[in-house]
């Protein structure tokens, strides 16, 4: 199991779009994902037509210790291998009520440890702010998803969301693998194309080679509750983050075949 945390400390970049529509390309391939709401604004949640204000089960009650059987915890989506751990609203309160206690850096984690076998990614929708959550995601994750709209004021979240991840690899020693993924790409404006050429110089060695354009489309498919990369697979929007997800399994391919030639070398 692969889990992707997909975060920035700036909110509308695109991190909810980006959750739902490589998820939605993953399931549609075969492969049993889970998308994960850390936001207490729930937008993910929403976008799959629950109502993040009174639901009864979510992550919030994984950080109260209340797990019992993990599957009950699931909700569906209405697509073929694609489930859905929910956030609601009480998630806003949990830095509050536990920021003092001890261990729940790894509520997440050690939940995903437990479902394992069940899934071949996970995908974490993370919030906008440092705190537990995003903490939490970060903990769990294989890959950092970095969304990061193509404006200057995004740059700015994108360059605060970076000194966080150096803050957390210094205290646990250990790299933290990220790829930084531009959004609302329109080559008409200077803001783009200047956005563009700030990360290519500051974020080469971390950055997607492709980018996510303004697409309308986007608006339509979340008012249906649908990814775009399954409601319209022409889309501009569909066809780039077809891209990307083809960049990513290909790293995670990359990856394992490296892991499992150490492993021979170290045999012989």
């Amino acid at each position: 199991m692969k889990v992707w945390a997909i975060a920035n400390q700036k909110g509308g970049v695109g991190k909810t779009t980006t959750t739902v529509n490589l998820a939605g390309l993953l399931a549609i391939s075969g492969n049993p994902t889970l998308i994960i709401d850390l936001d207490p604004q729930g937008s993910l949640t929403s976008y799959m037509g629950y109502n993040p204000d009174i639901i009864e089960k979510s992550a919030y009650q994984l950080f109260q210790g209340r797990v019992g059987n993990p599957a009950s915890f699931m909700l569906e989506t209405g697509i073929s291998n694609l489930d859905l751990l929910p956030a609601s609203s009480a998630l806003a309160t949990l830095d509050r009520q536990l920021g003092a206690q001890l261990g729940k850096g790894l509520v997440i984690k050690n939940f995903l440890d437990s479902i394992r076998e069940n899934y071949s990614h996970v995908l974490i929708d993370c919030p906008p702010v440092v705190g537990m959550l995003l903490v939490n995601a970060i903990a769990a994750s294989d890959t950092l998803i970095l969304p990061v709209q193509t404006e200057y004021l995004a740059l700015k979240g994108l360059e605060r969301m970076v000194n966080t991840i150096q803050m957390i690899e210094r205290s646990r020693k250990r790299e933290i693998p990220y790829l930084v993924v531009p959004t609302m790409f329109d080559q008409r404006t200077r803001a783009s194309m200047d956005a563009i050429r700030q990360l290519q110089e500051f974020y080469s060695s971390h950055l997607w080679n492709g980018v996510v354009p303004v697409d309308t489309l986007f608006r339509d498919a979340s008012r249906l509750g649908v990814p775009l990369t399954l409601w319209n697979t022409r889309a501009r929007g569909s066809e780039a983050y077809a891209r990307l997800l083809r960049s990513l399994l290909a790293t995670e391919n990359a990856q394992r075949t490296a892991m499992m030639q150490e492993a021979r070398s170290n045999a012989v």
